[in-house]
């Protein structure tokens, strides 16, 4: 027997693709930690005798990274450093069966609703009274906050469905007790996630009741900033826009995938709206929340897009000026009604139209960051880096928008905020330095 084995068990938890993910990570960590487990996020000390990888299935590349990540752990296992190796999360939900039998040195296998299933493993008891305590993996001034899970849309691409089920919205009183929580804690700022976060309520309220929800966790003493992440904009409910107005600590920010511009494109996507629709909602934003920052997300390569489909994208992006864009190149999933279509967009012509519409953003991004220069911003310090601190204002989120880098020969306190008037602006990123009022 290894000596290892005699010890007390340590468990290291990897969490792999989105933020929903890193939640469920951290609510398996806490009640790990409930149960007198010891437990670790992404260590890299190798004290550890047991790994629990959350996995990515979302698509091609997403995959590839999750079972590269098993095939690691289980060399570490082969060579006498872990004890066990458990796998959890989206891969594993979808691809469960054909995975046990390509991987049987994996000790258990378990889907994304499986956390009482796999707390058994451990001898440990799923204790429903810690409902909404984590341990934090994210620095302790910000976290997210999942407001339901799975989603009822029928987009072609996605396989969100089949990972993660139908739409259930969590009851409003307890989501407030989860921020109260974490204000607790530390955290001044929070990032509401869902796959789709403007269907919340209609489940349980039997109405969109997103804006109800934002005025009770904007009642929550010290929570400075809320974010919105993933917003569906199709039926959009304009209230939110109102919250968002009336309310100083929701961020004027909006994350809303729109996967593409093209009619021909967002029928096949099945999207349920026109190009002329979100032209017209974007406005509709724009005028209630003047200042607002827009982000969005969009796939290129869907089968069938053409180069005028393209070209139609890349002059949405101009007419609209969006302040962030994120791309991915479409994945050809199983099990979704866009596989029944042929995949007839090479990869290397995916890539380069990618790139095409990445260099249309940028010269958009390089603009509008360069109307900042001289402008005061509120900022919220994340870290210290070679020497220079890292914050962002109200219209970045975490690790996928804007950085400001900040020069100050003062000690500043991770976690709190300053003001910095912007000195330069380059493509993605500002510079500055605190000035107090």
């Amino acid at each position: 027997m290894k000596a290892r084995t005699l010890k007390k068990d340590k468990v290291n938890i990897i969490t792999l693709g989105c933020s929903k993910n890193l939640v469920d990570s951290e609510v398996l960590s806490g009640q790990l930690a409930a149960n007198d487990i010891a437990v670790v996020h992404e260590n890299t000390k190798l004290d550890h005798n047991i790994s629990v990888v959350n996995t990515c299935g979302f698509i091609d590349k997403a995959k590839e990274e999750s079972i590269n990540t098993i095939l690691d752990q289980l060399e570490l296992k082969r060579r006498g450093k872990l004890d066990k190796v458990y796998v959890t999360g989206c891969l594993s939900e979808r691809y469960r069966e054909d995975l046990e039998k390509e991987m049987p040195e994996v000790d258990a296998w378990f889907g994304t609703m499986e956390l009482p299933l796999m707390l058994k493993q451990f001898d440990a008891d799923y204790k429903s009274e810690l409902l909404g305590e984590r341990l934090l993996s994210t620095p302790r001034h910000y976290a997210y906050l999942k407001i339901s899970e799975g989603c009822n849309r029928t987009c072609s691409f996605c396989a969100i469905p089949l990972m993660r089920g139908q739409h259930i919205s969590r009851p409003i009183e307890e989501l407030v007790a989860e921020a109260e929580s974490l204000v607790k804690k530390g955290v001044k700022e929070i990032m509401l996630i869902a796959q789709e976060l403007t269907y919340y309520g209609l489940d349980i309220y039997k109405k969109r009741d997103l804006p109800r929800l934002l005025h009770a966790l904007a009642d929550v003493k010290g929570l400075e900033w809320i974010r919105l992440h993933y917003a569906y904009p199709s039926k959009f409910p304009l209230e939110i826009l109102d919250v968002m107005r009336e309310r100083d600590n929701i961020c004027k920010y909006l994350d809303m995938p729109l996967q593409h511009a093209s009619n021909n494109m967002l029928k096949a996507m099945r999207r349920n709206i026109t190009r002329e629709e979100m032209t017209e909602l974007i406005r509709t934003i724009r005028e209630k929340v003047p200042g607002i920052c827009l982000r969005t997300t969009l796939i290129a390569g869907f089968p069938g897009e053409t180069e005028a489909d393209v070209q139609e994208l890349k002059e949405f992006l101009q007419e609209h000026r969006f302040d962030r864009v994120g791309i991915f190149q479409y994945s050809h999933e199983e099990n979704t009604s866009a596989y029944d279509l042929v995949d007839d967009v090479p990869a290397d012509v995916k890539a380069e139209r990618t790139q095409e519409i990445m260099e249309v953003q940028q010269e958009i991004s390089y603009e509008k960051n360069q109307e900042k220069v001289g402008k005061l911003f509120k900022v919220l310090i994340d870290k210290k880096e070679a020497g220079r601190y890292l914050g962002r204002t109200e219209f970045d989120s975490v690790e996928v928008d804007n950085e400001v880098v900040i020069h100050s020969t003062k000690k500043l306190p991770i976690g709190e905020f300053v003001n910095v008037r912007i000195t330069k602006a380059y493509d993605y990123d500002l510079e500055g330095e605190v000035e107090k009022l």
